[in-house]
């Protein structure tokens, strides 16, 4: 299977598609639906807009997402990633310029799979992905700690960033609600230990429930959805973004896509080794451009593969698109008939839903893991970027973070690359010497090995030509790959050897290395005769050549 087809993946399962795979795949989309319910209403708090912007989401960007994606179990919707990057939006450019960035985002989407892009997840460096991973955990719990411990800040404070909700926190801290706290941690403890009574109904639709009965048969002092936000249900509207934002919010625009791409197709990694299928990673990237435009057309969020939806399609039966139109649909209906009772919903209970949700993205035990057995470098670049996600925000982070372990990379392979002389006893002089080659005096042999790239040009400035040198052979059979920088310091070296009468003999040079010698036109200027397969012929050369002189 092509994982760059352009060509949504319900096309092809739709041909062998029978009655017991969508009986399958409807009770998989009721499922997931149920679990999307009560976490589409989180991550929608949790970024700072109404409830029904989380529903309109996972309605409008998953039904997309599943009908033109390169997935077949694929599952989206609102996920914890965004919730701190659209709270921040939402703060500083209201609904108007979130939608603007989304639509943008998707646009960059669509434009990134038309160009076959998706295979560029592989060079993200698994450091960073789990130290923004960590770090986003880390401000979903913080962000919440008001909600759960039920305190009341001031009017004005500013708590976007999350060193300002941390300066918030502290100050605010003598507003402390026990109620919230009660129905916070009661709610927490169902969540933990409800999927060992039954893995059939999730345990944050138990947990609201649990939390709303709570709060209205006991009349505790706690907030609701309803104290904080007016709800409207029904259709979602039909919304315009404010364009006079257009060079405000490309910055946004450009993080929320890079973010979408990235775990979208780490979603779909993990979907496949679940089923064994092979995901087209250019079709997805499309859809889930297709997927952020019409969300935010219609009101909604940023929206993107979620790894613990899809996970939950996969466990209940789902194995076509079907199983994700099914959940979107679903979702449709409680918002019609159901969104009035979101209202009841108490927001420790919220609270303690996305402290899951955190715990479960946060991945500890592979961040512990890595601390323990990775070099050096790469801690380094995991520690500092789940730092500057949780102290500055997730574009510091990914910058930071990839040109750091970028210039690290570099520097390792850099260590990795060695331009060393041959140094040969005397034959005669050796007994043990048998099988060495015999380099005749006038003849220099250095070899070469690593990838030459612009960190390791110093080291072919560094090769000896001596008086007596006529013949200088370059080994290159453990050369991979040469850039421009590395050409050039050849030519330098080239250049070099002509001035002192010295004939240059290329070894073994590999594919990629030729082609840019043959294009910078290297191979006419030392001569294609002096390009030779091995080294064996490398010094029958330079005898050849000595011969004629």
């Amino acid at each position: 299977m092509k994982t760059d087809r352009l060509k949504p993946m319900l096309f092809s399962n739709l041909k062998q598609y029978s009655a017991a795979q969508f009986a399958k795949d409807a009770v998989a989309g009721v499922i997931v639906a149920i679990i999307a319910l009560p976490l589409s209403i989180a991550l929608a708090l949790a970024s700072g807009v109404g409830p029904e912007q989380g529903l309109y989401t996972a309605i409008v960007a998953g039904f997309l997402i599943s009908f033109l994606g390169g997935s077949r179990v694929q599952i989206a919707g609102p996920t914890a990633a965004f919730a701190t990057i659209v709270a921040g939006i939402v703060a500083k450019n209201g609904m108007g310029g979130l939608a603007l960035a989304t639509i943008l985002a998707g646009i960059i989407l669509i434009v990134m799979g038309l160009l076959r892009l998706g295979s560029l997840i592989k060079y993200i460096p698994y450091t960073i992905t789990t130290g923004f991973t960590a770090g986003i955990a880390v401000t979903i719990v913080i962000g919440q700690l008001k909600d759960f411990l039920g305190l009341t800040y001031p009017q004005g404070t500013k708590t976007i960033e999350t060193m300002e909700k941390i300066r918030a926190v502290a100050a605010n801290i003598g507003t402390f609600n026990p109620y919230a706290l009660l129905v916070g941690l009661l709610s927490l403890l169902i969540l933990i230990f409800w999927p060992k009574v039954s893995k059939m109904i999730p345990g944050s639709l138990i947990a609201v429930l649990f939390g709303i009965l709570l709060v209205k048969l006991t009349g505790m002092p706690v907030n609701t959805i309803g104290d904080l936000y007016t709800i409207t249900p029904g259709l979602p509207r039909f919304t315009l973004p404010d364009f006079s934002m257009l060079r405000t919010v490309i910055p946004d625009a450009f993080t929320i896509a890079v973010l979408a791409a990235i775990e979208s197709l780490l979603s779909c990694v993990v979907a496949d080794g679940m089923i064994g299928s092979h995901h087209r990673s250019s079709m997805e990237l499309i859809a889930q451009g297709a997927g952020n435009i019409g969300s935010a057309l219609l009101g909604g969020i940023p929206a993107t593969g979620a790894i613990a939806r899809t996970a939950a399609n996969v466990k209940n039966g789902g194995r076509t698109p079907v199983a994700g139109m099914v959940h979107a649909v679903v979702l449709l209906l409680v918002l019609l008939v159901l969104m009035p009772y979101a209202a009841l919903i108490p927001m420790p209970t919220i609270a303690a839903i996305l402290f899951i949700v955190a715990y479960n993205m946060c991945q500890a035990k592979a961040f512990i893991h890595l601390c323990k057995t990775a070099p050096k470098s790469d801690i380094l670049v995991l520690v500092l970027t789940f730092v500057l996600t949780v102290v500055f925000d997730l574009v510091v982070a990914i910058e930071v973070g990839m040109i750091l372990a970028g210039l690290l990379f570099m520097r390792r392979m850099s260590e990795e690359s060695e331009v060393r002389g041959w140094e040969y006893p005397e034959e005669e002089s050796d007994p043990d010497a048998i099988g060495l080659k015999i380099v005749p005096k006038d003849v220099r042999v250095y070899e070469i090995t690593g990838p030459m790239f612009f960190g390791m040009t110093g080291l072919v400035s560094q090769i000896v030509l001596k008086d007596f040198t006529k013949y200088l052979i370059l080994r290159m059979r453990g050369v991979p790959a040469l850039d421009a920088s590395a050409m050039k310091a050849l030519e330098e070296l080239q250049e070099r050897c002509a001035k002192n009468h010295v004939t240059l003999i290329l070894s073994h040079v590999n594919e990629q290395p030729r082609r840019t010698m043959e294009k910078a036109g290297f191979v006419e200027k030392v001569g294609a005769d002096n390009f030779c397969e091995h080294i064996d012929a490398a010094l029958a050369r330079a005898r050849e050549l000595s011969g004629k002189e």
